[in-house]
């Protein structure tokens, strides 16, 4: 994922990287819609815009399912749709479904609430396949990196007692390679007679604090992306799927518990700095339902 879509936060309720769980037989369904843009990006190290480009608008609506297995162990789906498009040039905006995820989220240790508040601590994997026929070799243009991917993460969360909270989470990403349709491709300075490309790993650090009351969540987040090899984009050139991604991106948002089950949320993030990315802002908003159990289940 690149140039702004990467940054779109599914975030919106019990997600992959907060602290929080589903009750048991808990089912949680929502639709998250993003808004990203951006008008300059790194090349390299180097911020700069293009005429070719102009702003690269991505839209994405993302469908996301949880449900809660047990008190300590829950499974999150999501499936984002994504358009991007160039406000100047000539390259052809894309649109599709892009990427099936699946997650295990299981609380390793929970402790308190004591005097001094709780203490909880999480283990998650995610796999994800890309379940339509995109083109990876378009970029910035280009939907997905159009590969399979499987993560592991490990989370510890702190609430108070009063409603203040912290998260710490860090994740590594393993990237299966890529095939292009065409037999040779030149990148980090030498050309390859083949039409698979090796991906490079990714390791993900996050801190996020804020107010927790139960019903009024507002997370303020930062996030530092590491690409574990990758080139830069050649001058005047355009990007690669392999390419060389790292940011620093700072995030807020509120989420509010409705009447009857329902729920809204909102937020905005920002890259601060970055490598092959475009300096990106992305708003989101979006509902979801949560199906408690009945009694006696």
């Amino acid at each position: 994922m690149l140039f702004g879509f990467f940054c779109v936060s599914t975030a919106g309720a019990q997600t992959i990287d907060d602290g929080f769980l589903l009750p048991r037989k808990t089912l949680l369904t929502g639709v998250i819609y993003a808004h990203d843009s951006w008008s300059e990006y790194w090349e390299g190290t180097l911020k700069r815009s293009n005429g070719n480009i102009g702003t690269l608008t991505t839209n994405s609506v993302t469908t996301m399912l949880h449900y809660g297995v047990t008190d300590r162990f829950g499974i999150i789906a999501l499936l984002p749709y994504i358009s991007t498009h160039a406000s100047q040039g000539v390259l052809h905006e894309e649109a599709g479904f892009q990427d099936l995820s699946i997650t295990a989220k299981f609380r390793l240790i929970a402790s308190g609430p004591t005097s001094h508040g709780a203490l909880s601590a999480f283990i998650v994997g995610t796999g994800s396949l890309p379940v339509s026929e995109y083109t990876p070799d378009f970029y910035p243009l280009s939907i997905g990196s159009g590969g399979g991917r499987a993560a592991a993460r490990a989370t510890v969360n702190y609430q108070s007692n009063s409603a203040f909270f912290a998260t710490l989470t860090s994740s590594y990403t393993f990237c299966a390679n890529v095939k292009l349709n065409r037999n040779s491709y030149y990148t980090n300075g030498q050309l390859y007679l083949t039409n698979e490309v090796e991906m490079p790993n990714v390791l993900e650090n996050q801190i996020t604090a804020g107010y927790n009351s139960g019903k009024l969540r507002i997370p303020i987040s930062l996030t530092q992306q590491r690409t574990l090899g990758g080139s830069d984009i050649r001058r005047q050139d355009m990007p690669f799927v392999s390419n060389r991604m790292d940011f620093v991106r700072l995030e807020g948002g509120v989420l509010y518990s409705l009447p009857k089950n329902l729920g809204f949320t909102a937020g905005v993030g920002h890259v601060l700095n970055g490598r092959n990315v475009g300096q990106s802002t992305t708003f989101r908003t979006g509902l979801f339902c949560v199906a408690a159990p009945t009694q006696g289940m």
